[in-house]
């Protein structure tokens, strides 16, 4: 799989927008992927969500970490891998009937076009209590990802260009008082 690469940019902060902070490519999973599936997905690829899609590639919902938020893993130990769903309910995932992640995803995740502002992409986390925003075009489809890493990581780009330029200025002397 190709490593997914946040697109760095030279604009003025307050400039910036989704598509200038947004991780591509986005890494996306068939809503019928079964549970055990996606959780070695999530673990493998190292990542905390994926959008999940319909069989048209249209975003349909969201899995993260948050939604698995308690596991007891399986790997030889004979332990049943449960997770807490978000509604609170504890899913042994062998024992599930129907385990496919469209069950348990988050459905009508938050959503942004690339054009969005910086400045607006971090008043959706805030409001959603999210710490990723899924990036689509062309009928919901998804075309990135913006973390609140990735708006983090702009403000600290943003602050060490403020204070290289702040060395550079000659400091102002103040006038002595008589």
């Amino acid at each position: 799989m190709q490593t997914a690469t946040p697109r760095l940019t030279a604009r003025p902060f307050l400039d910036l927008t989704a598509a200038d902070l947004m991780t591509t490519p986005v890494r996306t999973i068939p809503q019928e992927t079964l549970l055990r599936e996606a959780a070695h997905l999530l673990t493998q690829d190292r990542i905390s969500g994926v959008p999940v899609v319909d069989a048209d590639g249209r975003c349909v919902g969201v899995l993260s970490s948050s939604d698995f938020v308690t596991w007891a893993g399986k790997n030889g130990n004979g332990k049943a891998i449960r997770f807490i769903a978000p509604w609170g309910e504890l899913i042994d995932i062998d024992d599930s009937s129907d385990n496919e992640i469209r069950h348990y995803m988050t459905s009508q995740p938050v959503t942004v076009g690339p054009t969005t502002s910086i400045g607006e992409l971090a008043q959706k986390m805030v409001d959603a209590h999210i710490h990723r925003l899924l990036v689509v075009v062309d009928q919901n489809r998804p075309h990135g990802i913006v973390s609140s890493t990735d708006i983090l990581a702009a403000v600290a780009r943003a602050a060490q260009k403020a204070a290289l330029e702040s060395k550079g200025k000659p400091k102002k002397v103040g006038r002595a008082r008589r």
